[in-house]
């Protein structure tokens, strides 16, 4: 099964949470930050969003960084995805 995004919506790939900090320290999953680098796994067309015309920017594959609390999450075939508008995405990682 595949996820086709409509409109101005980009389903992406969040990151692994990180299970330790830096200092060695093992966080339980509650006390885990939602990542906000993902990879794009597809695209929607773009078109009239609230009467404005969306082009889109973005393209699948690239590495992305989100707006934390952004997006719905869905979870298909055992993974994990996000689907957020266009809008969400804060930059594109190089």
């Amino acid at each position: 099964m595949t996820i086709k995004p409509l409109l101005d919506r980009v389903v992406v790939k969040t990151e692994e949470a990180e299970e330790t900090t830096k200092s060695g320290i093992v966080l339980t999953a509650a006390s885990q930050e939602k990542p906000q680098f993902a990879t794009i796994v597809a695209v929607g067309p773009g078109g009239t969003v609230d009467g404005n015309e969306v082009k889109m920017f973005v393209k699948v594959g690239d590495k992305v960084i989100t707006s934390r609390y952004s997006g719905t999450d869905v979870k298909l075939d055992g993974e994990e995805y996000s689907i957020v508008r266009q809008s969400d995405i804060l930059a594109i990682v190089e």
